[in-house]
């Protein structure tokens, strides 16, 4: 069965960072893109940040730039988000997805979906 499992979702507060891990069962990463997504409560899921498959090209949503960064290891058959300088704007249930080699901008394209790691930036 092929799944994917995201964890380090937490309570932090603003300012702090978190590192989230998508890891993969049933079958190997490395021949797929991973995008990582997030919802808010009331918003619709918005992209976040992506890994092609190769490792060789990423993308970061503008309101992550600079804080964020995406990395793999498929060694380890796990895709990360290391999170700083985290805001309240940040709050939200956070998901990795896996498509085919390439990312892309749409939700639809991608074919695996874990079930999501909360991240709550409070005081």
């Amino acid at each position: 069965q092929l799944q994917l499992v995201e964890s380090g979702g937490d309570l932090v507060q603003p300012g702090g960072s978190l590192r989230l891990s998508c890891a993969a069962s049933g079958f190997t990463l490395d021949y797929y893109a991973i995008g990582w997504f997030r919802q808010a409560p009331g918003k619709e899921r918005e992209g976040v940040s992506c890994i092609w498959s190769s490792g060789a090209s990423t993308h970061l949503a503008d309101s992550v730039k600079g804080r964020f960064t995406i990395s793999r290891d498929n060694a380890k058959n796990t895709v990360y988000l290391q999170m700083n300088s985290l805001k309240p704007g940040d709050t939200a249930v956070y998901y990795c997805a896996a498509r085919g080699r390439y990312c892309s901008g749409s939700i639809r394209d991608y074919d695996y979906w874990g079930q999501g790691t909360q991240v709550t930036v409070s005081s």
